[in-house]
C-alpha cells in the first residue's frame, strides 16, 4: 500500500467558543473488548464508534507511558512536536518534564518496543480487522498529550481530512487512554452518526478543522474513558477535544488502520474532497 500522505496544522493555543465543547450526553463504555459482538459492531456501523473500558491492562499502559518518556529527548528518532516554549531548553529538562512540554508524537512504534506491542495488540487488532471488514494495516501512529494547566484543543475535523486516501477507503481509528480522561481535562467529545454524511468542509483556522459553526454540538457526546480504555472510531466521524485547564495529565496514542490495498489519492483530489478552504470563510 503507499504511504499515505498527512496534513498537519497546528496554531497552538488560540482560544475557542465556550460552548463548543458542551455536550449534553455522555457516551456508555463497554466493559473489555471480550464484550464486543454481532450487536456491538451494528452500533459502530451506526454511530461510528465505540467505546471500551479495560481495553488494556495498567502493565500496558505503564509501559507505553515509559516508551514514550524513553522518546521524549533531543535526539528522539520519533517525530516530535514540542511546546513553543520548551524548544529552546528541551535537552535542559528532566525526563517526566519533557513529557509534559511535549505536544505530539508521530511515528513512534518503529523505535520502541512496548509502543509497537501496543500498535499491534492482537486483541484490538481482532476487532479492528470485523470493524474494517479485512486484515488491518496501520498506517499512521501518534499520541496527543495535554499537560496540566493548558493542554491544548484539538478542535473538530474528520481523521480523513489528514489523509490522502482515495474517498470512501475504510479507516478504523483507535484512541487509547493512558491517564484517565475525564469531562474537565479533554477528553473525546463527538457527533454520533456523522461519518454516515461523508465528508465535510475544513478550514485553515485554529487547525485544519470543521469550522466552529458548522459543528452541530447540539447532537455532540462526551467520551469519558479511564486509562486503559479506548475509543475505536469512523475516520469520517465528527470529533474534538478542548483543552485541558485541570492539574491532572490527558496523555493517549492513537493508532489508525486500513486494508492493505488502500490506494493514494492527489492533493487536488483531497483538497475538494474535504472542501479546504481559509479560515477567514468560517
Amino acid at each position: 500500500m503507499p504511504a499515505a500522505a498527512r496534513t498537519t496544522f497546528d496554531h497552538g493555543g488560540a482560544a475557542y467558543p465556550d460552548d463548543l465543547y458542551r455536550t449534553a450526553r455522555i457516551a456508555e463504555a463497554l466493559d473489555g473488548l471480550a464484550t464486543i459482538g454481532a450487536e456491538e459492531v451494528r452500533r459502530y456501523r451506526a454511530d461510528g464508534f465505540l467505546p471500551v473500558a479495560g481495553a488494556v491492562a495498567k502493565a500496558q499502559v505503564d509501559a507505553a507511558l515509559a516508551g514514550l518518556a524513553s522518546l521524549a529527548r533531543p535526539d528522539s528518532p520519533a517525530d516530535i512536536q514540542y511546546e513553543s516554549w520548551a524548544q529552546d531548553r528541551i535537552d535542559r529538562l528532566s525526563p517526566e518534564e519533557r513529557m509534559d512540554a511535549t505536544r505530539k508524537f508521530m511515528a513512534f512504534a518503529r523505535h520502541d518496543d512496548r509502543l509497537a506491542a501496543l500498535a499491534h495488540d492482537a486483541g484490538i487488532l481482532a476487532v479492528v480487522a470485523e470493524l474494517l471488514g479485512g486484515t488491518p494495516r496501520m498506517f499512521q501512529d501518534m499520541a496527543l498529550l495535554k499537560p496540566p494547566g493548558g493542554g491544548r484543543e484539538k478542535p473538530w475535523h474528520q481523521d480523513n481530512a489528514y489523509f490522502h486516501l482515495v474517498p470512501g477507503t475504510p479507516i478504523v481509528g483507535v484512541w487509547l487512554a493512558l491517564d484517565d480522561a475525564t469531562l474537565d481535562n479533554g477528553c473525546m467529545r463527538v457527533v454520533p452518526g456523522s461519518h454516515r454524511e461523508g465528508p465535510t468542509r475544513h478550514a485553515f483556522l485554529r487547525d485544519l478543522q470543521i469550522c466552529d459553526g458548522d459543528v452541530p454540538v447540539d447532537r455532540g457526546v462526551a467520551v469519558p474513558l479511564p486509562a486503559g480504555g479506548l475509543m475505536f472510531f469512523d475516520g469520517l466521524l465528527q470529533h474534538g477535544t478542548p483543552a485541558n485547564f485541570t492539574d491532572t495529565r490527558r496523555r493517549a496514542v492513537q493508532f489508525h488502520y486500513t486494508v492493505d490495498t488502500a490506494p493514494a489519492t492527489s492533493e487536488e483530489e483531497h483538497r475538494a474532497t474535504f472542501g479546504w478552504v481559509d479560515g477567514a470563510e468560517c
